[in-house]
């Protein structure tokens, strides 16, 4: 008999809420805790204080709340959390039967401070691995973590490309490499060099920002 066919439907990129929860699950930060008080992630400075009257500042959550689920993320209507609006989330005034995507999620994947040090997270958490020691492995291990997969070799040749190419940049600049290596509150292992931490940072921030990755 003819092999079986197996149907399905377009790829939905993930809501904003999601997108943020699902980069700190594979970074392997993400706080889990049910409940409590909302939280404040980064967000530009200044932002708040546009529709601030009554002197209120904006303070940044610390530590493990930094990292709990987008649920959570403090909600005010006249300063709405920027990361979640440039993505999809409706600024709640009124009600929507469908968010609108946008084109402008990838500025806020590669750039948001939150997808840059759930990168970084990613990264430490790859290198530090006792299991994974040579780059294959580690690339192969940054794939599956990203996208529940194992990679193709022509996906692995390219990761290594890429890899190679951010090496070569960071060796010669490594103010550069301390500079993303140092993104966050997030502490960094001594034990693991900017040089090599920024170059997979950055790779790690490729990985998430794929369709691939964001999509379900």
């Amino acid at each position: 008999p003819p092999p079986a066919r197996r149907a399905h439907g377009p790829r939905q990129r993930m809501d904003a809420e999601l997108l943020r929860d699902n980069a700190l699950s594979i970074a392997g930060i993400l706080n889990p805790a049910i409940g409590g008080k909302s939280i404040k992630p980064y967000q530009p400075e200044g932002t708040w204080e546009i529709n601030e009257m009554s002197g209120y500042k904006y303070e940044k959550s610390k530590g493990t709340d930094l990292y709990r689920r987008g649920l959570y993320v403090y909600w005010r209507r006249s300063t709405v959390y920027p990361s979640f609006v440039t993505l999809d989330a409706p600024t709640r005034e009124f009600c929507m039967t469908q968010r609108a995507k946008t084109p402008l999620q990838s500025l806020v994947l590669m750039n948001d401070p939150v997808f840059v040090e759930a990168a970084r997270a990613m990264a430490q958490r790859i290198l530090a691995n006792p299991t994974v020691l040579d780059q294959g492995q580690r690339l192969e291990l940054a794939w599956r973590l990203a996208l529940a997969r194992k990679p193709l070799p022509q996906e692995i040749a390219i990761l290594t490309r890429t890899l190679e190419q951010q090496l070569s940049t960071y060796r010669v600049d490594p103010s550069a490499a301390k500079a993303l290596a140092s993104v966050g509150d997030l502490e960094k292992p001594a034990a693991i060099n900017d040089v090599e931490l920024a170059a997979w940072t950055a790779l790690c921030n490729v990985l998430l920002n794929l369709n691939e990755t964001i999509s379900n």
